[in-house]
């Protein structure tokens, strides 16, 4: 199964250039449906803004944009363009403006319009899309933190952690990841801590 960069969540940000107001959103979405559905969901709450430009990627589908009126080439692709720079797919976002009456210049909107992308996707956060293996590691305190680290630096998350008698911990990590992990778990504490996999997960888990 493929691997692909997805937005976390909804993400919304915004900032004013020469008195017009730039509000910054994105989603994610599964489809094309979705994605317009969420467009015309701004275009009805934002029907007093001057323009609602938008674009979206749908992962082995449609790749779309639009000015809303602004001038050519000034909004939706340098938005478009962001989503792209940043890896991610099933994405939709809509930038809104209001204006403020001073006129911004072709440069001064594609700076605006790619600036409002990118605090919305910075706000909504990025999650990798792939197959993750989970393990179960039984670790004693004395080792807890240090495996910590490890997972980390192996490209795993810790998904649970449960104290007891001993630290139980539920580990996500990348198929291509488990076995050089497990391998490093026993070099590092002698075989006195090992983890078994207990099964395959298809989904996004955020990344930093």
């Amino acid at each position: 199964m493929e691997e692909y960069l997805v937005p976390t969540d909804f993400g919304e940000d915004e900032f004013i250039e020469k008195k017009s107001r730039f509000i910054g959103r994105v989603w994610p979405v599964e489809s094309e449906e979705e994605a317009l559905a969420r467009i015309q969901e701004m275009k009805k709450q934002h029907y007093d803004a001057t323009h609602n430009c938008w674009a979206y990627i749908i992962h082995g589908g449609a790749v779309r944009f639009s000015d809303d009126g602004e001038p050519g080439g000034t909004a939706g692709m340098p938005m478009l363009q962001v989503l792209q720079r940043e890896g991610l797919s099933n994405i939709v976002c809509v930038v809104t403006r209001y204006f403020g009456g001073i006129l911004l210049g072709a440069g001064g909107l594609v700076r605006a319009y790619t600036k409002g992308a990118k605090i919305a996707v910075d706000a909504a956060g990025k999650s990798m899309k792939r197959v993750w293996t989970v393990l179960y590691v039984p670790c004693p305190y004395s080792f807890y933190e240090r495996v910590k680290l490890e997972t980390e630096s192996f490209g795993g998350i810790i998904r649970s952690t449960e104290f007891g008698a001993e630290v139980d911990l539920e580990i996500l990590f990348p198929e291509a990841q488990v076995q050089p992990f497990l391998e490093r778990l026993t070099d590092m504490t002698s075989g006195t801590v090992e983890g078994m996999e207990t099964g395959q997960e298809y989904r996004a888990f955020p990344i930093t």
